[in-house]
């Protein structure tokens, strides 16, 4: 049986930057990566902007060459699903009943694409944007597509609308809210996205719900709506979010339901066993401490790096200001913090010259913003929301008024 000192599963933005910062911090031991993706790491951003539109080869998104991994003595375990986890014997078990070995076990599972509920889910032509097969597979059948439906107006729907629109497609956008982005912005930034979409082409609907999908000869055409119409539908992307993959480590014992408990050290309730990325679910101090599951690189890799430095003896411990990005179009969407319980919204600058941030506030104080092709707005704006500070709104929605200057 293969035995590692740390063992780390999952090869996506977090296991990767666990192996790199645990030999950054000098852990000399052995260090494996294990996950069920048969590539090396690589980013998952650019699936659904650049590596879609074919502006980027793989090439370009791997995290590092694969000889970097050579050089630093990282085993690359990869195509390889581990589906138990036994915490007194210290082992895991992939789905070909293999067993492997560990000191310490860093789980950074991410999650699945969450799919349909309602029937022709499974369809020929229904696809997830979660990795580099997903996209690949999209990609061959584009060539014959003309009619695409994209479920889901969150960050990963809109992204690929606007890649898609750009290759002469048709193409609907259907959210089941009253606007797109209504889980993670507010109505400004929402309002904006959706007038800039319908004016590239994309038509987006609100309010839609999905009854099924339909077929002909086993591949979907069509996506019919609870209202009885029917959109056709050459190819369906679906983005309604993921399943955070953590089913092992909850038979095993670990606190947690939707993701795995961990603590400010990203310890699991299982001893040696870490979890990080957008499994893990936490208390963040951005989110007045409530438990929450953050999908994001930024909280991925600050998670990796923290256990990298508890696994060899030093004190650390994830309070991290959040940050998302999202590139559509010639639009640079910048986040710093987390919107989540605002009580109130400041736009800052005007939307129709397509650069603005939207400020939110709770209780006075500054928790996040939205920076629209507003670099320095971002930049600034961090420390604001890092120290929680109070601002007159009317300052704020001065764009003439400097944010370092606060």
């Amino acid at each position: 049986m293969e035995r590692f000192d740390v063992l780390i599963v999952g090869s996506g933005h977090g296991g990767a930057q666990c192996a790199i910062a645990l030999r950054q911090v000098g852990f000399a031991g052995t260090l494996a990566v294990i996950g069920e993706d048969p590539e090396i790491p690589y980013e998952r951003p650019p699936l659904s902007k650049d590596y879609l539109k074919g502006e980027k080869t793989f090439e370009r998104i791997l995290i590092r060459a694969p000889n970097f991994w050579e050089e630093r003595q990282v085993t690359m375990l990869c195509g390889r699903r581990i589906v138990a986890v036994d915490a007194d014997a210290k082992t895991v078990t992939d789905a070909a009943g293999a067993q492997i070995g560990y000191g310490a076990l860093v789980w950074s599972g991410g999650g699945s694409a969450r799919r349909l509920a309602c029937s022709g889910h499974d369809l020929a032509g229904v696809h997830a944007i979660r990795t580099k097969r997903d996209v690949d597979q999209l990609l061959t059948e584009l060539p014959a597509t003309r009619d695409i439906v994209v479920i889901g107006g969150g960050y990963i729907g809109l992204e690929a609308a606007a890649a898609l629109i750009k290759q002469d497609k048709r193409v609907v956008v259907l959210e089941a809210m009253d606007r797109v982005l209504a889980r993670v912005a507010g109505e400004p930034l929402s309002r904006f996205y959706e007038a800039e979409h319908r004016a590239h082409g994309v038509e987006i609907r609100t309010g839609a719900m999905v009854d099924c999908l339909e077929e002909r000869d086993g591949r979907v055409c069509g996506v019919r709506l609870a209202s009885g119409e029917v959109l056709p539908a050459d190819m369906v992307i679906v983005g309604i979010g993921i399943v955070p993959e953590v089913a092992p480590l909850i038979e095993a014992g670990a606190a947690g339901s939707n993701g795995v408990r961990v603590d400010a050290q990203c310890r699991t309730s299982l001893p040696d066993v870490y979890a990080i990325g957008d499994c893990a679910l936490h208390g963040n101090a951005y989110a007045d401490n409530a438990e929450i599951r953050l999908e994001s690189v930024q909280n991925a890799n600050d998670q990796a790096n923290v256990v990298a430095k508890v696994l060899t003896g030093q004190d650390a411990h994830y309070d991290a200001v959040p940050w998302f990005w999202s590139n559509q179009y010639d639009l640079k969407l910048q986040t710093v913090g987390l919107s989540i319980g605002h009580d109130a919204v400041v736009l800052r600058g005007d939307p129709a010259a397509r650069a603005f941030s939207v400020v939110y506030l709770k209780q006075g104080r500054v928790i996040a913003l939205d920076c629209v092709n507003a670099m320095r707005d971002y930049v600034q704006g961090k420390r604001l929301v890092a120290e929680r500070m109070v601002v007159d709104p009317a300052t704020l929605a001065d764009p003439a008024v400097v944010l370092k200057e606060l």
